[in-house]
């Protein structure tokens, strides 16, 4: 027999069981902000106490037990963050809203979490589930102009579904069951994917150091990061054979973007969001088609590639052409960045960041060049089979996608009493 519904009062959760209640999320947890020592003082730092940022549970993982870095007794005295108990709900407040995690182990955050301890008659397993869904729901109860973000008071007052207590443990230990076949599928395609990225990278750094001929004689190539190369190939250096451009900027050119995965081209082909805006676009150059980008800042994680249109960037980045095929130095380039010879090779390293924002320093890097024939048939070669690669990874991800609706779909039908678990709980 089917249970007597009601209208929830609210868009997303729709008809809930009669006897489930709507309640403010303040109600059922205690909320508290987090905040960050003062990170001049190192005393403030690599003690005991696991402290974590948003940016140490994104992942499908349910539970966070460590962050990059602990604080000290010190550190947490000298701010307003507190130490949580375990199995408390952590909540991101921004970049982005709405992740969440359980922690397993007592723990503070910085001030992009908000904590939510549970009260008496609350499963916390059972609200992880709940917020994990309503991502775009929170996102509208945020505001910001830098960023967007959510607010301890507005996070407080938002609704949530509230069965009894028995319920909540039925349909927490059904759906822990179904959510670890579906992660398990997950991990399963994500592995697949990063062994498809591993294949792309030695089939590229492969072509561009050794060529596509297996009998021709190698010699030492004299670039520590190259072990050897063609005999016939010649040793030279990027700014040899790599020449920066300078074209005009076009009264109707449109700003273009150099993204990490190699493409090259206009803004809006992508998105608009995420970017800073720049109103007086000084010192911006052209591009035109086929001209090799290559990102003063970004070039350490892949962000170079040939164009794809005509348009206008940021003087950040270098447009060029080559003595050569223009592809083959974007892969090349690709190669090394791939293989961290900039982050490990590069003068001025930040952290997870290098500078080449002053051409001379990339035109230091040593490179072997082949003859432009050889160029042209390495170019085919991994045009090829960069497609099908990527093709592949696509297909990959978009399974990927497919399962994460469909685990939301199900989290969604349970928690909100649009389905009943089984009573053999299959």
């Amino acid at each position: 027999m089917a249970r007597e519904m009601k209208d929830s009062g609210i868009e997303w959760f729709g008809k809930i069981p009669s006897d489930w209640e709507i309640i403010a999320i303040k109600r059922k947890f205690t909320l508290f902000a987090g905040a960050t020592p003062k990170s001049e003082i190192p005393e403030n730092w690599d003690g005991d106490i696991v402290w974590i940022t948003p940016a140490d549970y994104k992942t499908i993982d349910k539970y966070v037990s460590q962050g990059k870095r602990n604080i000290s007794e010190l550190g947490l005295s000298s701010c307003s963050a507190t130490l949580v108990p375990s199995k408390s709900i952590i909540f991101s407040k921004r970049a982005p809203i709405g992740s969440v995690a359980m922690n397993s182990v007592p723990l503070c955050t910085n001030q992009g979490c908000i904590s939510s301890v549970p009260k008496n008659g609350v499963n916390a397993v059972f609200y992880y589930y709940m917020m994990s869904i309503y991502t775009e729901q929170f996102e509208l109860y945020s505001a910001g102009t830098t960023f967007k973000e959510i607010s301890a008071n507005n996070f407080g007052n938002f609704k949530i579904v509230f069965p009894p207590f028995h319920e909540q443990k039925k349909i927490i230990d059904y759906l822990d069951k179904k959510c670890e076949e579906i992660d398990s599928l997950s991990l399963d395609i994500q592995s697949q994917i990063s062994i498809l990225e591993d294949y792309k990278k030695s089939v590229i750094t492969e072509a561009v150091t050794e060529g596509l001929n297996p009998d021709v004689e190698m010699k030492e190539s004299g670039i520590a990061w190259v072990s050897t190369a063609p005999i016939h190939w010649i040793l030279s250096k990027i700014k040899y054979e790599i020449l920066p451009l300078q074209h005009p900027v076009h009264s109707d050119d449109l700003v273009m973007t150099c993204f990490r995965d190699g493409e090259v081209t206009l803004r809006q082909n992508r998105r608009e969001d995420g970017f800073t805006i720049s109103f007086t676009e000084n010192g911006y150059q052209g591009v035109e088609v086929g001209d090799l980008v290559i990102h003063g800042m970004d070039a350490f994680a892949g962000a170079i590639g040939c164009s794809d249109s005509r348009g206008k960037i940021t003087p950040v980045v270098h447009v060029c052409k080559t003595t050569g095929n223009n592809r083959f130095f974007m892969y090349m380039l690709r190669s090394m960045a791939m293989n961290d010879v900039f982050m490990n090779y590069a003068e001025g390293i930040r952290v997870r960041s290098s500078d080449f924002r002053n051409f001379n320093k990339l035109g230091k890097f040593p490179i072997v060049v082949p003859p432009i024939n050889e160029q042209n048939e390495i170019v085919a070669y991994l045009d090829e089979k960069y497609e099908k690669i990527e093709s592949i990874i696509a297909q990959k991800k978009e399974q990927l996608l497919v399962i994460a609706d469909y685990k939301k779909s199900l989290i969604y039908e349970y928690v909100t009493g649009k389905k009943e678990v089984p009573d053999n709980n299959g």
